[in-house]
């Protein structure tokens, strides 16, 4: 790759990216390792929910027409718990105690809430009517058996592991979380915490990186920081594999020298380096290594760069190893507070606040360097290849962060 080739598009890059990863294989964890997964079978229920007829709150049931005059005051039978076996019943002129999620008893067709009663225990005083099905929860009024409760392509979450512990599953079929490590190169970071030698910075990227891959689903670890050195590179990519479905790289890729990355992958053959028409970010490298054929993300290493890159290549694949629908970042409309400017022939992506009135604001600092102008951030307007500048008001493109 020189530094006259033809830049690819945004677009083009993420096909081909699209085009090579894969859904990850199922398989059967317990209900306990299933969030975060996408579900790779069809559950059904195998028994009606609730399974029988139970009360809706604490009270009394009773026989419809037994109350419907009031104030009536009747005997009470006994109490039935949630957990009872149901067995008891209510004859003409008697009702018993009941709990929330205990079973009806036969002959008993309404609930009256306690709230209805002066609460007695040995014959209780009632002072309104209650239809009948009053505070009655139906048997399979929430689910018929052999009803699907969750389809094939569900991503899993608090709700849905409920519904499966509620149809009785302990364990279940899932493509898993991708696992993803992160690799720093660049002899000049040393680890937060550390002291700083002359010329050096501490290392952010990976850290950004691996809470970016978190918070897209996945499983993300920290590699540690590679110097410039490209044979303790593929020693270190060759250690990592092992545990990885994905690995992305930092730094390293641009057309210098001391570019170990580069150096180190570009001669496999199955990790192309290209210049993709974008600001930041426009060295970028991606292919597979490995027997495995592992994705590598080659991104680069400014920090802007590297994040804007997760966002608009990283997260669409880790998105489709799910199981998941996976595109092009979506994106809202908003109209800019102020003049927006973009080279030429690159399509921008400029660090911004989006506000809930729907204006848009671009930061103060837009160099792939200043990481503080990205944490304050939670927006990037996206301006087009053809679009060289707009003026205050205009209408954009914005993806959320």
């Amino acid at each position: 790759m020189t530094p006259t080739s033809p830049m690819r598009s945004v677009d083009d890059h993420l096909a081909d990216i699209l085009l090579t990863v894969r859904a990850l294989a199922p398989l059967e964890v317990d209900l306990e390792q299933a969030l975060g997964t996408t579900l790779a079978e069809e559950v059904t229920s195998p028994v009606p929910l609730p399974p029988f007829d139970n009360s809706a709150m604490d009270g009394y049931a009773v026989r419809a027409e037994d109350v419907r005059q009031v104030p009536v005051t009747l005997p009470v039978l006994g109490d039935i718990a949630a957990g009872d076996d149901g067995r008891l019943a209510v004859g003409p002129g008697t009702v018993t105690r009941i709990m929330t999620g205990a079973p009806m008893p036969e002959g008993a067709d309404a609930v009256v809430p306690v709230e209805w009663t002066d609460g007695g225990t040995a014959q209780v005083t009632i002072d309104r009517q209650a239809p009948p099905g009053n505070a009655i929860r139906r048997a399979g009024e929430d689910v018929r058996a052999g009803e699907v409760v969750l389809p094939v392509g569900t991503l899993i979450g608090p709700a849905q592991l409920g519904i499966l512990a509620g149809v009785g599953r302990r364990r279940v079929l899932v493509r898993p979380r991708p696992r993803v490590v992160v690799i720093s190169t660049g002899a000049e970071l040393a680890e937060p915490g550390t002291p700083l030698a002359p010329g050096q910075i501490w290392e952010s990227n990976s850290y950004t990186l691996v809470a970016a891959v978190r918070e897209a689903g996945g499983e993300g670890y920290r590699a540690g920081v590679v110097a410039d050195d490209a044979r303790l590179f593929l020693d270190q990519l060759d250690a990592q594999l092992l545990r990885a479905d994905v690995v992305i790289t930092s730094g390293g890729v641009s057309m210098g020298a001391y570019e170990p990355v580069k150096e180190a992958l570009g001669p496999l053959g199955t990790v192309r380096f290209d210049r993709v028409a974008m600001q930041p970010g426009m060295p970028q490298g991606f292919g597979v290594v490995g027997e495995d054929q592992i994705p590598i993300f080659a991104l680069p290493g400014n920090p802007v760069s590297s994040f804007v890159s997760f966002m608009l290549f990283v997260r669409p694949a880790l998105r489709k190893m799910r199981g998941l629908p996976a595109g092009p970042a979506p994106t809202v409309r908003a109209v800019t507070v102020s003049p927006l400017r973009s080279p030429q022939g690159r399509r921008s992506y400029l660090r911004a606040v989006l506000a809930t009135d729907g204006s848009v604001t671009p930061v103060r600092g837009q160099g792939s360097h200043q990481l503080a102008a990205l944490a304050a951030a939670n927006a990037l307007i996206v301006l087009p290849e053809d679009v060289t500048e707009l003026p205050e008001g205009a209408t954009v493109e914005v993806i959320p962060l």
